[in-house]
């Protein structure tokens, strides 16, 4: 009786333990840890618990509204439906060559999908186009977005009024669309829903420097194609160390590429068909955040702040974006009849676009590292698991993930309290929303509604010394040695 006292108080006392680490396990969702493979729907209402969002000031009203954002989920390209084809075959030799050397009871660690396991895109030619899942994605934001900033959408539409751009890839063009039709709901007069034709406009390929640059910067493509490289070897020691384990617990002979391949495959499985259980489902929560931790790497690397070269090509984005708000207060001023001067400007991109773009906003960083990048100094690298990071591909470009620029203006008599440094009142101010979200711009004294003149001051304004045609016809020097060298202040 006394022994059986005894465990009932050991498992009392142990039970808040179990109950934690089973509640830490149950609270891991995958599918919010594929870097910039994740859904938007996964992460959009993920914030800062640290941060309160300011609250916009009476008297305070939007006039104009920039958004970039990336197109929606989309199927995998051509060249990784090739690699998934080729997973299929290797899995299978993988599996025999068991059969023929492994005892029965060793099958039993095999999970069972593997067995005969095909691609889901097996037989595809074509791929990357949007999905349904990403139409929806950019149709409900369409939504949002009017209903957010209901004074920017209650005149009728004209395309010099509401400007849509996309680039010359379909699904970023799709997701144009897409976003349209969510906008302009019950506006016009097509069909049930009382659809309204709009104008998507698109830059040839080989000159858009405002939303491809990095396909029309020659000095880019040649510093990524030399680093490339050296960041597959940086995250050689965590896929073979995840090797290392999958081959102790599933008794079969993987390979570095194998582990690549399945990780990929558990990107495109969990994101694209809410299947959780199948390649996801060999690994454990540590692995899949070491191995998300190796993609948000390559972003940082080689889209991100690890290169000042990735988000200055950049600056023609930028300044169209300054230009339009610009354009908009002049009418302000002017006092130019509603419906006659642009109110929003609304941009359909790439991960490649909207990450450089969230680099030059300096959004995810401290003021100190704002400060770096101002001074064009490299950052370390994103801590790895288990430290906690800012940097997280996921959030930073999730499928659909945006950058919202709003630019207000406020009545003198309503925005007390929101002044200008010294005596002077500000009437314009700029707020930053990422993935919808109010975020603090370390350029503003970490505030999400800066004033226009400091937002110009501080955020815009030293990034202008780099011209587009000055920073892309530039031979960098590369040493090897760079990219360890950043590694070095990180990696310890």
């Amino acid at each position: 009786m006394a022994f059986a006292f005894s465990t009932f108080l050991l498992v009392l006392l142990l039970a808040p333990s179990l109950l934690l680490h089973l509640s830490a396990g149950e609270s891991f969702d995958v599918r919010q840890h594929l870097s910039t493979v994740t859904r938007y729907d996964a992460v959009k209402d993920s914030s800062n618990a640290n941060f309160l969002p300011s609250a916009i000031p009476d008297g305070c009203k939007a006039i104009h509204l920039n958004l970039v954002a990336r197109h929606g989920t989309r199927s995998p390209t051509k060249k990784r439906i090739k690699e998934l084809d080729q997973l299929a075959i290797r899995l299978d030799t993988l599996l025999s060559d068991a059969m023929g050397s492994q005892k029965d009871s060793s099958f039993q660690k095999i999970p069972k999908w593997l067995s005969g396991w095909q691609s889901p895109w097996k037989g595809r030619e074509k791929g990357g186009e949007l999905i349904s899942k990403g139409e929806e994605e950019l149709y409900h934001l369409g939504l949002r977005v009017r209903e957010r900033f209901p004074e920017l959408f209650d005149v009728e539409y004209h395309p010099d009024i509401f400007s849509v751009r996309a680039t010359q890839v379909p699904r970023a063009s799709a997701s144009a669309v897409a976003f349209g039709m969510g906008l302009f709901f019950g506006k016009g007069s097509l069909g049930p829903g009382r659809h309204r034709a709009f104008s998507v406009l698109s830059e040839n390929r080989a000159s858009d420097i405002c939303l491809r640059f990095y396909d029309t910067c020659e000095t880019y493509k040649e510093f990524r194609r030399s680093q490339e490289p050296a960041v597959e070897k940086l995250k050689e020691p965590i896929l073979d160390e995840i090797t290392s384990s999958l081959v102790t617990r599933y008794k079969l002979n993987f390979t570095r590429q194998d582990v690549a391949s399945l990780w990929f495959l558990c990107k495109q499985e969990a994101s694209l068909l809410e299947i959780t259980d199948q390649a996801c489902g060999l690994f454990s929560a540590d692995e899949v955040s070491s191995l998300e931790w190796t993609d948000d790497l390559e972003v940082f690397l080689l889209k991100g702040y690890g290169k000042a070269i990735n988000y200055h090509m950049g600056v023609p984005l930028l300044q169209d974006i300054v230009q339009s708000m610009e354009e908009a207060i002049m009418a302000k001023e002017e006092n130019c009849t509603p419906g006659t001067f642009e109110k929003a400007r609304l941009r359909f991109a790439h991960a490649e676009t909207v990450v450089p773009l969230t680099c030059l906003l300096g959004l995810f960083l401290e003021e100190s590292e704002f400060e770096q990048i101002q001074r064009e100094q490299p950052l370390c690298l994103p801590p790895k698991p288990p430290q906690k990071r800012n940097w997280r591909g996921s959030i930073v470009a999730p499928f659909s993930g945006n950058n919202m620029l709003a630019l207000y203006q406020c009545l003198d008599n309503n925005s007390s309290g929101i002044m200008l440094s010294g005596a002077h009142r500000s009437k314009y101010f700029v707020q930053v929303l990422h993935n919808e979200i109010p975020t603090p711009l370390p350029g503003c004294g970490d505030r999400d509604f800066c004033p226009f003149e400091v937002f110009k001051e501080r955020v815009v304004n030293p990034h202008l010394k780099h011209d587009f045609h000055s920073v892309c016809n530039v031979k960098l020097e590369l040493p090897e040695a760079k990219i360890e060298q950043i590694e070095s202040c990180s990696l310890i």
